[in-house]
């Protein structure tokens, strides 16, 4: 299984809207600009651990976890949204 920083592995959390109280996740998005969060997604994107849609015009890109990146995010206890992860399932 791909390893992850600690770094990234906070980015992931904040994408997947953890922690929280039901312990589960309730979305896979990240907005980033140009910065180290965005290097850190594209090394992630890299290493098959998440995707992204192209720049937009302002140069900001959206980031999903596939469900192998977004399962090394997880603490003992917390699930994902299965919603979150349908289109990935279907390919």
């Amino acid at each position: 299984m791909s390893k992850v920083t600690h770094r990234q592995r906070e980015l992931a959390r904040n994408a997947l809207g953890l922690p929280n109280e039901m312990s589960k996740s309730y979305r896979n998005i990240y907005v980033a600009g140009r910065g180290a969060s965005r290097s850190d997604w594209e090394a992630m994107v890299k290493s098959g651990l998440a995707v992204c849609d192209p720049p937009t015009p302002r140069g900001f890109v959206w980031f999903y976890l596939t469900r192998a990146g977004a399962e090394l995010a997880l603490n003992r206890g917390e699930s994902l949204c299965s919603e979150d992860f349908q289109a990935e399932e279907q390919s």
